[in-house]
């Protein structure tokens, strides 16, 4: 008699974890690995605006080759980067650039589709804009379907890839610089100070003229300034969201 062993059934938490690449030892580390594997071009994509309030989502692609990565010796995470050190690899990024594309999502919309849904979107058609087809894509943070190439998340991915460092300081810029048009338009925020995101100083402008067009009304801070006690219920939501983002860290 033949004694059957019975196996063991799989369950979703048994399937291996997907496939996410931390840090590396240097910004091109990661382009260099993948091209020498044949998997190039490279493209890095990267987003501005996603932790903002008001003002737009603004997401990036590019694609670096071996002229651009030499010429942008200084590219870095543009959050690690001064203001006038971005607007200076700015222009830089775009000349020596193979590609690069740049879409943007008006709070309108964000409010109708959501920070997330617009985010994954942005990705897709900043990487569809580009003037050449990757062969693999670089994401940072979070997996992204749907789109034309093969990709990885990267853990950090504006620290660890050049791609999507000089795809940070494209969207990063490109935001700032509509923020601070935004200004001009709808004085008294000081949109060009806090480029939209969720200060103090925000708070104080919002409770005193209430939210503008250009803000995200379904956004918790903004639908509190519009009630009655404002500037109360405006200090008691940024409160919480600043535990809840150090808790995160």
């Amino acid at each position: 008699m033949t004694r059957r062993t019975s196996i063991p059934r799989l369950s979703r938490t048994s399937w291996p974890p997907r496939v996410v690449i931390r840090k590396a030892a240097g910004l091109r580390t990661m382009e260099a690995a993948l091209l020498r594997s044949g998997l190039g071009p490279v493209a890095g994509v990267d987003e501005a605006g996603r932790g903002a309030c008001a003002g737009p989502l603004v997401v990036a692609a590019c694609v670096l080759g071996e002229r651009a990565l030499s010429s942008l010796a200084d590219i870095d995470d543009s959050k690690k980067l001064t203001e006038r050190t971005r607007e200076a690899l700015y222009p830089k990024v775009k000349r020596y650039a193979t590609a690069w594309s740049i879409v943007s999502f008006p709070a309108e919309e964000i409010d109708r589709i959501g920070i997330h849904v617009a985010n994954i979107e942005g990705m897709r058609r900043a990487i569809a804009g580009l003037g050449v087809t990757p062969g693999y894509v670089l994401t940072d943070g979070f997996k992204v379907p749907g789109l034309c190439a093969p990709s990885l998340p990267v853990i950090g991915g504006d620290a660890s890839a050049a791609c999507i460092a000089a795809a940070s300081v494209l969207a990063k810029v490109h935001r700032d610089r509509i923020m601070r048009e935004m200004d001009t338009e709808l004085p008294g925020y000081g949109f060009s100070v806090h480029k939209g995101y969720s200060t103090k100083m925000h708070a104080r402008m919002l409770s005193d003229l209430g939210p503008s067009r250009e803000h995200r009304m379904t956004y918790a801070n903004v639908a509190a300034a519009t009630r009655a006690d404002g500037l109360d219920d405006v200090a008691a939501v940024m409160g919480r969201m600043d535990r809840d983002a150090a808790r995160a860290r």
